[in-house]
């Protein structure tokens, strides 16, 4: 990987971690929607994995391989993050489920139903369940890059500089049994596609397959779920 010269030979990085790279422009490309070029990824993930080897520090603990995977998956969120696709009007829609869900949650001591929500926002279920599907697609941090035994390693060799937004600030923030125990009080139905969605890596059709409903119907569980998760782990504003 280095040169006669002992400097590092970019072309057979390139060469050697694009497998790498595109692996992880692979698994993030089925998780959202289809005007995302598997391309696009592909190419920012190449310029992290140049980042990494400028920033890597062998001492801190964490390999390469380990480093390498974070930065390039961190460099991919931040090109989705950068082209803002999610309009202001579905975070703001979000945001107020959010709040319906904490007041409800309150109120009855227990999770609250989608008509339940629904009723509280003042709209008509199906018009809450398309929401539901829109915000859903823009959730780019996920439970696995909070939880992973790579983002760990990472943090010990500078974890990948990005800058969240209030959608994805509680994923950030929230420790590990926080999560953990607000997952378990899920609704067996959400808890059930989140550990397929991220323990068994599935994707949302393949998912749907298993639950016996449609590829739609597991983005809003999704969105669902993680609005749920939301609710329990931020500080809702009255």
């Amino acid at each position: 990987m280095y040169t006669a010269q002992g400097r590092i030979d970019q072309r057979q990085l390139l060469d050697d971690y694009m497998p790498l790279v595109r692996r992880q422009a692979l698994s993030m490309q089925v998780r959202l929607p289809a005007s995302v070029e598997l391309d696009d990824l592909i190419q920012a993930g190449m310029l992290g994995l140049l980042d990494a080897f400028k920033r890597f520090d062998a001492d801190q603990g964490a390999t390469f391989s380990t480093y390498a995977s974070q930065r390039v998956r961190g460099a991919m969120i931040d090109e989705l993050r950068s082209r803002d696709w999610l309009p202001r009007s579905v975070r703001r829609s979000a945001r107020d489920i959010d709040r319906a869900i904490w007041k409800l949650e309150q109120r009855d001591g227990r999770a609250p139903t989608e008509r339940e929500v629904a009723s509280e926002l003042g709209i008509e279920l199906r018009e809450y369940q398309q929401v539901l599907s829109d915000t859903n697609n823009g959730f780019l941090m996920t439970y696995e890059d909070s939880s992973s035994d790579e983002a760990e390693a990472s943090r010990l060799s500078e974890s990948v500089e990005t800058s969240l937004d209030p959608h994805d600030a509680w994923i950030a923030g929230a420790e590990r049994h926080e999560m953990m125990a607000a997952i378990e009080a899920l609704p067996e139905r959400e808890k059930l596609m989140m550990a397929l969605y991220y323990q068994e890596e599935l994707n949302l059709k393949e998912i749907g397959a298993v639950m016996g409903v449609s590829e739609s119907r597991v983005c809003q569980l999704h969105g669902q779920a993680v609005a749920r998760l939301r609710a329990a782990l931020v500080s809702i504003d009255d």
